[in-house]
């Protein structure tokens, strides 16, 4: 059946109008809580109406300004009950399918496809770095439309991969969570040594079993002059995906060939943010970096100058990256940080060279290494698999929308 050619205004309502009063205590999800392209909303709070755009559920929150827009911060809202009414950013462009017309799924992913995508962001204007989404653009955009029943059967392809990557994640999440568990009970509560610590361990600082720290780079967008070495560059903005296995989004950057040489990361080091955070999160994110994740990029890897290397002596990555991040999630770097107003620094040296910690006989933390070595394995492998997922699901998206690939012919 042929697809109808309409305006995607008459197939979708824009921004629908939603009564709230200032001051009412609602639930907020905030703009800085998106992922890209996330049908699950991760958080929100419930805090008072001051203004904003409203929502239901079902209805589908895309960003409207640069670069949070390009970054896919797109949502489909799934925490409110069917009376209930929430709120956010005016910078969000809120979509909400018609009854008897549109799909609620399908909208969603109609406006993470690039048949939506790609005219919203072409229609930005504004001064550089602060553009805006022309909404009256996109609701003049031609595009093809199939049938409820069709929609429905396109969202269930593309909702059964994402389930998928949603599982790998969440299983991703829960090794790390068990590693995290092992390390504390053997070298924070020393379980398997009678609940103290060994006498042949010692008390030292983290300066006594790393070898040494790599700055960041953040080069150049092009090749200008020397800087010629093309290389990928980690961010904070990286750690959270490259932690649960994913392959993350990191840019390219061109750096000096010294530099390349200097700064190219390798398996085992650890890249820590040292710079930004914000009040309720502190510096010194942490993310291990592995030779599966080096082996999923065609160039060298670098971590940029918000970031910091570390080199740890031999055997002693997979420790420190578990103990940092044991101490990350006590809070403790907020006590490590200077700065004023705007951007936060973090003190790594005064950290590396004075917070206490226990350092293990070599024969245990042999024993560590194999035992969660088993866990990155499969971190990394379940990583691997949602990288394929994804592409998957993004090349399949648009032909599915367009009407190029018939859906009954898609077996998952």
């Amino acid at each position: 059946m042929k697809n109808d050619i309409v305006r995607l205004g008459d197939i979708v309502l824009f921004n629908p109008h939603e009564t709230m009063k200032k001051g009412k205590l609602a639930k907020k999800i905030d703009m800085s809580v998106l992922q890209p392209f996330t049908r699950d909303v991760p958080s929100f709070e419930i805090l008072e109406y001051k203004g904003g755009s409203k929502f239901r559920n079902g209805d589908t929150i895309m960003a409207r300004i640069t670069p949070c827009l390009e970054n896919g911060k797109t949502a489909k809202v799934n925490i409110l009950e069917d009376d209930e009414v929430g709120f956010g950013s005016t910078e969000y462009i809120v979509f909400r399918a018609i009854d008897g017309i549109t799909d609620a799924d399908y909208v969603y992913y109609l406006v993470c496809s690039p048949i939506v995508r790609e005219p919203a962001v072409k229609s930005m204007v504004g001064s550089s770095g602060r553009q805006r989404v022309q909404t009256d653009v996109l609701k003049n955009l031609k595009i093809s439309i199939p049938d409820l029943k069709t929609q429905s059967r396109i969202t269930a392809v593309l909702s059964a991969l994402d389930d998928k990557i949603a599982l790998n994640t969440a299983i991703n999440e829960n090794l790390e969570q068990q590693a995290q568990a092992i390390f504390k009970s053997w070298f924070v509560d020393f379980e398997p040594f009678g609940g103290k610590m060994p006498d042949d361990w010692r008390q030292g600082t983290f300066s006594d079993i790393i070898e040494s720290t790599l700055s960041g780079d953040w080069g150049k967008e092009k090749p200008t002059g020397n800087y010629t070495e093309q290389v990928y560059c980690i961010r904070g903005a990286d750690i959270t995906e490259v932690k649960v296995g994913n392959k993350g989004k990191m840019p390219t950057r061109y750096i000096l060939p010294n530099n390349k040489m200097n700064k190219q990361l390798v398996a085992d080091n650890i890249v820590v943010e040292i710079s930004g955070g914000s009040p309720t999160q502190s510096t010194g994110r942490v993310v291990a970096i592995s030779q599966s994740l080096l082996d999923r990029y065609d160039k060298a890897m670098i971590c940029t100058n918000f970031c910091r290397a570390i080199k740890p002596i031999q055997k002693y990555s997979k420790f420190i990256y578990r103990y940092w991040q044991y101490l990350y999630d006590r809070k403790i770097f907020f006590s490590y940080e200077n700065g004023t107003t705007g951007i936060k620094n973090l003190d790594i040296s005064g950290f590396i060279e004075t917070e206490p910690i226990t350092i293990p006989s070599v024969d245990v933390l042999d024993e560590f290494n194999e035992l969660t070595s088993a866990f990155s394995s499969q971190i990394s492998a379940n990583g691997l698999e949602n990288e394929k997922l994804s592409a998957l699901r993004d090349t399949l998206l648009p032909k599915l929308m367009n009407g190029e690939i018939d859906v009954s012919e898609v077996k998952i």
